[in-house]
């Protein structure tokens, strides 16, 4: 079993360029079965949960290749509606294939999704949707058996803002007949870089980015370019890694907009973050202060990918910071880890309560879900002597070479 090793106690400092997002290239290269033509999905990830997606196609009679950071998919052989239980229990966004699926064969069989162990995540939004727009959905032995002759536009409530139920509406209404409203739809600008992508297939989207999100049907859509936007969650990642370990870094081929609720929070603690166009520079040379009270909440609100990123640097600031997880319950696995290398964090409930302590000591770790992987590496920086972090599985479905990258900061940092 690999481990990454990382030798903590200095400073960062260098360049690095932000991959493209995870949760925008997933829905996309779904996206792309809606169509026989073919897709090219530009900074696409290097990721295993790419990976998955591109083996979920190829199972579904679709050309999918990669090459260098391009995916280009041709889905005109698309001949199955089915998704292996094996390929669904890697990605819990897997399920974001069932109203692309549904629409383009009429049938779609999968099994629940997988994914991380972070608390509750139903897709009972998603089914009540496809449902709302003709679709029928039989739920049995773990398995969702679905078909539809046409889906019909409508209006369509989500209780609450969730990204996957959003972007699967999306899909299913892009070749519906009629218009689909959606209403209290999740806000993130992954959903807009959908939108982006639809409509430059042919698709008639708008409202991207706010509550309300309009879909016109039409009778097909075309072969496309596109290139995915940049992860705000890797450029929190590197944020938060300045923060914690102190130094300069910049970073290029970001978005300084979309990472602004990070930016927001690190900058009242005491980093200087500056942004010019897709650059971002950040620094700490000061002692890093407590950040109060930080809710994760929907887009634009705080995310929740982006707690316990923070949360590691937290663990080394002046004071007490207090976090509230408002989206997932079981979202303080990582606080367990960094227990283990000497922070000092109570948990009660939807709260966290971290005292800054003044060292931070190597130790073994285990990531036990993708950003509380990556958190614990972040607390390895600032951390003294060795830090052995195992569990990379869940790191290398959301960071493109996640030990090159911190290492191009000057990281001591190696995989074995």
């Amino acid at each position: 079993m690999s481990a990454i090793v990382i030798t903590g106690g200095k400073p960062l400092s260098g360049s690095v360029r932000v991959q493209g997002a995870k949760n925008s290239a997933l829905p996309i290269l779904a996206a792309s079965v809606l169509n026989a033509g073919q897709s090219v999905v530009g900074n696409c990830p290097d990721l295993s949960d790419v990976d998955s997606s591109i083996r979920i196609l190829r199972h579904l009679g679709c050309a999918a290749e990669r090459a260098g950071d391009t995916v280009t998919v041709n889905a005109s052989g698309m001949n199955r509606f089915d998704i292996p239980e094996s390929l669904m229990r890697e990605m819990r966004s897997s399920v974001v294939f069932l109203g692309a699926i549904l629409s383009r064969a009429g049938e779609a069989v999968m099994s629940y999704p997988g994914g991380c162990d972070i608390g509750p995540r139903p897709i009972d939004l998603h089914l009540s949707a496809l449902r709302q727009m003709g679709a029928e959905i039989c739920e049995e032995g773990g398995f969702l058996r679905c078909k539809v002759k046409e889906f019909t536009g409508c209006g369509i409530h989500l209780p609450l803002p969730s990204v996957g139920a959003t972007e699967n509406i999306m899909l299913a209404a892009a070749r519906a007949r009629g218009t689909t409203r959606i209403f209290n739809a999740a806000r993130e600008p992954e959903i807009a870089d959908l939108q982006n992508y639809l409509n430059a297939a042919g698709g008639r989207v708008s409202g991207a980015g706010s509550s309300t999100i309009d879909v016109e049907g039409v009778p097909e859509l075309r072969g496309t370019e596109h290139r995915v936007i940049p992860d705000r969650i890797v450029t929190a990642t590197l944020l938060s890694a300045a923060a914690a370990a102190g130094g300069e870094v910049t970073l290029t081929d970001a978005c300084p907009l979309d990472a602004s609720a990070v930016i927001s929070v690190l900058t009242d603690a005491g980093c200087e973050i500056t942004a010019r166009g897709t650059e971002l520079r950040a620094s700490r040379r000061g002692t890093l202060r407590a950040m109060g009270r930080v809710r994760t909440m929907p887009h634009p609100g705080f995310p929740t990918d982006a707690q316990a990123l923070v949360m590691a640097a937290a663990c080394r600031a002046d004071g007490v910071t207090v976090f509230s997880e408002k989206i997932f319950q079981n979202r303080y696995q990582h606080a367990m880890e960094l227990l283990r290398m000497g922070a000092d964090i109570q948990i009660e409930g939807e709260v966290a309560v971290v005292r800054g302590v003044p060292k931070l000591y190597g130790a073994r770790v285990c990531s036990t879900d993708l950003r509380g992987g990556a958190a614990l590496a972040v607390a390895a920086l600032a951390a003294e002597g060795e830090t052995e972090l195992s569990g990379l599985e869940h790191i290398d479905r959301g960071y493109e070479k996640f030990e090159a990258m911190l290492a191009a900061l000057g990281a001591d940092i190696k995989r074995v």
